[in-house]
């Protein structure tokens, strides 16, 4: 079959079950996650390698990250006339090669280029795995088809980030860039099995997909997502010795309570999707609301083992306005689609820095390792301020009617 004939586009079930094809892209999502946190907990065997200090292995996640923050618009814009399946096609490629260059890297220039390399595909590949599994369902279902695409990610923090990082430490960190190319290539194969072939949008063109930039709703939507989200990783940056100086966990079961924050976020995307299908503002607005008393409560009640795992898994819960968040952009992008979906991981990014920016600021200030629960409040208390911004704004042209 040719590349430009249409294949049957599945309908959503009612039910909600996971197609082939949805399967194919949350893979994509898993080896995505699995390669983006895997790399945390093995820099001091990077460092050890090339024979730097962990701060300065450190650059190997910052250099991922700007990769995600400069490939997601650029790709966007340059893939808008192309096939969405083969644009997916050719991302997980390069993040394949990415990997696979990483854990072959023999210098530490050359790992800190593959790394960005890598980050690359990142944001693109979820903002158009997000247009095709949400163009593949029914209108009511799409934030559970996008859940379902990003269930992927979720899964990683539980199961693919504790196993890739398992798999360092016993064969050396390079493998665990292996394992993620070897999930990527997967992803390929699966994809070019089940993910149906479309016609490429003849009408959309590079100038449109900028024409995203220039609406204010689709930059409020980024903000909430870039400020709103900061407070996960303001928290989660630092959890390791929050865990182990304030609520007195041993350093051997911080990997159990990391897993209990990974099991929070498939949680959270699952509530998340199913929210934002039956209401998309409110459920955002839902989400915020559970974030800030999540941060709240974990700079309260962090004394002890047990609130600490609550708290974590509440923190992880907070993933739950990321499926809303996604769907807005869709609703509010226009002809832009493409770009303003893969901007809302360049904005999750954005939310990752400022978020361990901010917390390492209160840290270094002496307030202490549960203040970042405090930053976090703040943050979800700016996202709920651009939130009431965009919702305020869309909702004047009906007053102006009423009062007229």
């Amino acid at each position: 079959m040719s590349d430009d004939v249409l294949s049957p586009i599945p309908v959503a079930r009612q039910g909600g079950g996971m197609s082939l094809a949805e399967l194919a892209l949350a893979v994509g999502g898993f080896g995505i996650g699995t390669g983006e946190f895997a790399i945390m907990g093995l820099l001091p065997q990077v460092a050890g390698d090339f024979s730097v200090t962990v701060p300065s292995a450190g650059s190997v996640i910052s250099a991922y990250a700007i990769g995600v923050v400069v490939g997601a618009p650029l790709i966007a814009v340059l893939a808008a006339r192309f096939s969405r399946r083969n644009v997916l096609l050719v991302l997980m490629t390069l993040f394949a090669l990415g990997n696979l260059a990483s854990a072959v890297a023999d210098s530490f220039g050359l790992l800190i280029l593959a790394r960005f390399l890598a980050g690359l595909p990142h944001g693109a590949y979820f903002g158009v795995a997000a247009l095709v599994a949400a163009g593949m369902a029914a209108p009511n279902q799409r934030a559970r088809a996008i859940g379902r695409v990003m269930m992927g990610l979720t899964v990683a923090t539980l199961l693919g980030t504790p196993l890739a990082a398992w798999f360092g430490q016993a064969l050396g960190w390079r493998a665990a860039f292996g394992i993620v190319g070897a999930i990527s290539l997967l992803t390929v194969a699966l994809t070019w099995l089940y993910v149906p072939k479309d016609k490429p949008n003849a009408a959309a063109t590079p100038l449109k997909e900028l024409g995203a930039l220039g609406k204010s709703q689709v930059w409020l939507t980024l903000g909430i997502c870039a400020v709103g989200c900061g407070g996960m990783f303001t928290v989660f940056t630092y959890i390791t010795p929050a865990l182990t100086e304030v609520a007195g966990v041993s350093l051997a079961a911080v990997p159990i309570m990391l897993s209990v924050f990974g099991a929070g976020m498939i949680l959270g995307n699952i509530v998340g999707s199913r929210l934002a299908d039956w209401s998309l503002l409110p459920a955002i607005g839902l989400a915020l609301g559970f974030n800030l008393f999540a941060y709240v409560l974990f700079y309260f009640t962090m004394g002890n083992p047990l609130m600490a795992a609550i708290n974590i898994f509440l923190i992880g819960g907070g993933f739950a306005v990321v499926p809303g968040v996604q769907t807005r952009l869709m609703d509010v992008a226009g002809d832009a689609q493409t770009l303003a979906a893969a901007l809302s991981h360049s904005a999750f990014n954005i939310a990752n820095a400022i978020g361990a920016w901010l917390g390492g600021v209160a840290i270094a200030a002496g307030y202490g390792w549960t203040s970042t629960g405090l930053v976090g409040a703040m943050l979800a208390v700016a996202g709920f301020g651009i939130f009431f911004t965009s919702v305020f704004l869309e909702n004047a042209p009906a007053r102006r009617n009423v009062g007229s």
